[in-house]
């Protein structure tokens, strides 16, 4: 026989529901409430849970006074039924969109800058040619986006990897470098210097990105090595909204990436300082899981990304497969 149909969830009979149960206990911590939310009665939760562990060979969670804890083979299980739930979901979506004429959905993840330079472009180009695929596009910080790819909330990514993510099932390709530059209202009197340094700055208040970010540390990095005290005065900070309005109500400096810093200068809301800063964050780049398949509408995605990296960026990126 086959080996494809000798799979142990095969030969357990694994049900949706024992999926379905294992996040609900998760979410609620408590059988009872888990059996209510899946609209069963607690026996027959209690049961479901009991064939799962007893085919598995191992409790998935710890019974405890007031409620139930996940094991660490239980984490495990739910990580992955949360993944295998989303990918039904993602099928039976488009199934329904091929059925109705649509050409399906695909979601995608960036970080701020390619937001606003690249994810433009591509879209553009992806609604040009397929008017009826549905794109959706989420703008979080690399740790919220990868957390997203992970559990197949998101196709594609594009933004940094740290030591801190696994990338074992991982593709990753480097499009450009991002360069940070210091912001200001319009207005502001450090823009009459054309030859500021560090050291007219480091006593201005700042609005900088919160402490365990890369800017951050490379921004009191950049002080420290020319020999200054890091500023003090300091707002903490990733919401640009917040950031603009802030600026435009005060004399604080504000420390961005500088393809940001270009979009709201083009529209008036902010100056860019002329200050040379010599910290800049890593790559980033575009980020695919290796160990799932894209549906033919993320590949059309994939390839426009890739396109538009060319015409953004001037960064030419591996076409193989898309073709």
């Amino acid at each position: 026989m086959s080996s494809n149909y000798t799979h142990w969830f095969i030969r357990a009979r694994l049900k949706t529901r024992q999926l379905l149960l294992l996040m609900a206990l998760e979410e609620e911590g408590n059988i009872h409430r888990a059996a209510q939310v899946l609209n069963m009665t607690q026996p027959a939760a209690s049961k479901l849970l009991k064939e799962l562990e007893d085919m598995l060979g191992v409790p998935l969670f710890d019974r405890l006074p007031r409620g139930m804890r996940a094991t660490w083979y239980g984490e495990t299980m739910i990580r992955h039924a949360r993944m295998a739930l989303a990918s039904l979901s993602q099928a039976h979506d488009e199934i329904e969109a091929l059925k109705s004429g649509r050409f399906g959905q695909v979601s995608i993840g960036s970080i701020t800058a390619p937001g606003l330079n690249l994810m433009p472009t591509a879209v553009a180009q992806v609604k040009q040619q397929h008017p009826s695929l549905r794109v959706q596009l989420a703008i979080e910080t690399s740790d919220v986006l990868m957390e997203r790819l992970a559990q197949g909330k998101l196709d594609m990514v594009v933004g940094r990897l740290f030591e801190r993510h696994d990338k074992s099932a991982l593709r990753y390709e480097a499009i450009v470098e991002e360069p940070v530059s210091a912001v200001v209202r319009p207005g502001h009197p450090l823009l009459a210097n054309t030859r500021l340094s560090l050291r007219d700055v480091v006593g201005s208040g700042w609005i900088v990105p919160p402490p365990g970010s890369v800017l951050r540390h490379r921004f009191e990095l950049m002080f420290q090595e020319e020999g200054l005290e890091s500023p003090s005065n300091l707002i903490e900070t990733t919401a640009l909204l917040f950031v603009t309005k802030m600026l435009q109500g005060s004399d604080l400096l504000a420390v961005i990436a500088t393809d940001v810093a270009r979009y709201y200068a083009q529209h008036g809301m902010v100056a860019i300082l002329p200050i040379a800063l010599p910290c800049k964050m890593d790559a980033f780049g575009l980020i695919t899981r290796t160990d799932r398949l894209l549906s033919p509408a993320a590949k059309v995605m994939l390839r426009a990304l890739k396109a538009a990296a060319l015409t953004v960026y001037g960064t030419e990126l591996d076409l193989a497969g898309l073709e």
